[in-house]
């Protein structure tokens, strides 16, 4: 799963992201003693005509064709609804669909200098800033990239649009478009936003997979000009568009689904899970690179390990590491493999679900948390992966930016007997099978996660740690968990992960009561103070005000036993054959497939 984005000129963190780079030290010959990485992977994550602050395509030989893996098959074309956002579209579309925002390998954020002329703030009060389109831009089916698309990304993400108590559009993030109040359109090219109150994290707002072809809905709706409709619009004209938007962007129709950035699809099948990406006709970018990418979903790591062994596949680009999986690409070197592994801007967790009976007491969140002994998991599954890596201890911070405070050591792993005493003082009876009940309860739960082995372990490793306290934990593989099923709340602690671009502001949703903008907050988690504590951040003009803001709500949200952070994921790949290869921590490896020059 990913959490969606949004940073500097008045940006907010995207300075303390870059500490998060790409490896950690870099030994004599390039290499990291930490990640095992041989190459000098690190010089990789650069663009290759990256400049300042500033990102565009550089040309590369044109080639025929690679195949790349990740970890699940490609599912939606609109990633920004919540019942279809995740990272593994994410890792697809990036070089789909344009945005105004490129991530680098070091999470720097950069102007998209091949579609972008500039974004400017006009004016700091009231907050007003303009995106400036480059001319000639177009979509694959040769219609213009213009301020339509822009409209229509604002449009579907303000969730200002409701019908009754619904938002009419169903975003996965709202983060900074709920803020603009006075959006317009003052050329073909020119789209300038006024903001009823600061937004830093400004810098966020159209990414790619935010901007879909707002021709795509003007035809398919009947609606002549999307640029006509506004919050105050017949509901009747706005509900035809959500609908659209909502529903029609689903698995793959050609004709609805053009391509803007140098890639377009051509090609999606889900029974396979692969998905064929050839260039767009109309991309007025850097021409080179491959002429087809074939990018199959294999979610056993392992096997994606083996099928890079064996030919076939270029490129095994996994965000689930794995021990096994890690050390088969480090010993295909001698056949020409090139290693990588960093840190990502991603975390594991455990969701308890707020809707079950029995973690609506704090006392059962609180003896799970007891009993997690998260440095067992991951020197057991992880150190072989990254070397140093520690468990997380916050939900809002990664290690290394300012603002990250340690405040779940003291709530987990302290043990069997502390989380026995937990339940002994709230009531909770042990029973003659060793497991605690109240009330005729038994202290018995699932742990529900998608097919991926590490995770599965991982439950293993729980199981045992839970059961010397008189908790039964149950394991449940659900294939389908992150399509579908996460996000009705079906499960009664979910194992998943997070993914964040470098940005704060887009965190809300996940852990926010549902009817005030927590369209991820797929645990019921509901406490007033975590949504006081962001609109504090969110809405602060002076940095240290709003990273105070974020703290308090990393604070929060720890006292209610809700989430357990494991540890920041590692990223790992291999590849072979192309000169330059780096697992970009949000956008995956595709970000700059465009300038991938193939050796083989």
């Amino acid at each position: 799963m990913r959490r969606t984005r949004a940073v500097q000129a008045i940006s907010l963190f995207a300075g303390a992201a870059l500490v998060l780079s790409a490896c950690g030290g870099g030994g004599d010959e390039g290499g990291d003693p930490n990640t095992g990485s041989a190459e000098d992977i690190k010089g990789m994550a650069i663009g290759k005509a990256q400049t300042g602050d500033n990102f565009k395509l550089g040309d590369a030989p044109a080639s025929d064709a690679v195949t790349v893996a990740i970890d699940q098959g490609y599912s939606a074309y609109n990633n920004d609804t919540p019942d279809a956002n995740s990272s593994y579209n994410t890792f697809v579309l990036t070089s789909v669909l344009a945005g105004a925002n490129v991530l680098d390998g070091n999470n720097k954020v950069l102007l998209n200098t091949d579609v972008l002329e500039s974004w400017t703030v006009k004016s700091k009060d009231p907050q007003i800033v303009e995106w400036k389109i480059k001319p000639g831009v177009k979509w694959s089916d040769g219609e213009a990239w213009d301020c339509d698309d822009f409209w229509l990304a604002w449009l579907s993400h303000s969730d200002q649009v409701k019908d009754g108590d619904s938002p009419v559009f169903q975003s996965a993030s709202i983060a900074g478009y709920d803020k603009v109040s006075a959006p317009v359109c003052k050329d073909d090219l020119t789209f300038e936003a006024q903001f009823a109150s600061p937004f830093l994290d400004y810098k966020g707002m159209f990414n790619s997979t935010a901007v879909l072809p707002a021709h795509v809905v003007e035809k398919g709706t009947g609606i002549a000009d999307i640029k006509t409709l506004n919050l105050q619009s017949s509901i009747e004209d706005l509900k035809k568009v959500g609908e659209f938007w909502n529903t029609k962007f689903k698995n793959f129709d050609k004709a609805l689904m053009p391509g803007s950035g140098p890639y377009m699809i051509t090609a999606f099948d889900q029974n396979a899970q692969s998905v064929t990406l050839e260039k767009n006709p109309h991309w007025i970018g850097a021409k080179g690179g491959p002429a087809k990418v074939l990018v199959r979903g294999i979610p056993d790591t392992k096997a994606m390990a083996t099928a890079l062994q064996n030919g076939e596949i270029d490129v095994a680009s996994s965000v689930q590491p794995d021990v096994t999986a890690a050390n088969t690409l480090k010993s295909l070197a001698a056949q020409g493999v090139k290693y990588g592994s960093a840190p990502r801007l991603s975390f594991e967790h455990l969701d308890l679900n707020f809707a079950k009976p029995i973690f609506q007491e704090e006392a059962t969140r609180k003896a799970f948390f007891e009993v997690v002994n998260r440095q067992e998991i991951v020197d057991k599954l992880l150190k072989e992966v990254q070397a140093d890596i520690q468990p997380l201890n916050s939900l809002v911070f990664y290690p290394g930016e300012q603002g990250y405070a340690d405040v779940y050591s003291d709530k987990a792993g302290k043990g069997a007997e502390a989380a026995a005493k937990t339940l002994t003082d709230a009531g909770w009876v042990k029973g003659a099978d060793g497991i605690f009940a109240k009330n005729g309860q038994r202290f018995s739960v699932v742990i529900t996660h998608n097919t991926n082995d590490r995770r599965k372990q991982t439950v293993e490793i729980i199981i045992a740690q839970a059961k010397a306290a008189g908790i039964e934990i149950t394991d449940q593989t659900d294939p389908n968990f992150l399509k579908g099923n996460l996000d009705k709340g079906q499960y009664d602690i979910a194992l998943f992960g997070w993914s964040a671009a470098p940005f704060k502001a887009e965190q809300p949703p996940i852990y926010v009561p549902k009817d005030q903008g927590g369209n991820q907050n797929y645990q019921s988690l509901n406490d007033p103070r975590i949504k006081t504590a962001y609109d504090k951040a969110i809405a602060a003009t002076d940095e240290n005000v709003a990273r105070e803001g974020f703290a308090e709500a990393d604070r929060y949200i720890a006292e209610n036993y809700a989430s357990l952070p494991l540890f920041q994921t590692p990223s790992m790949w291999g590849f072979r054959g192309i000169d330059r290869v780096f697992n970009q921590s949000y956008n995956g490896a595709l970000w700059n497939v465009g300038e991938w020059a193939v050796t083989k």
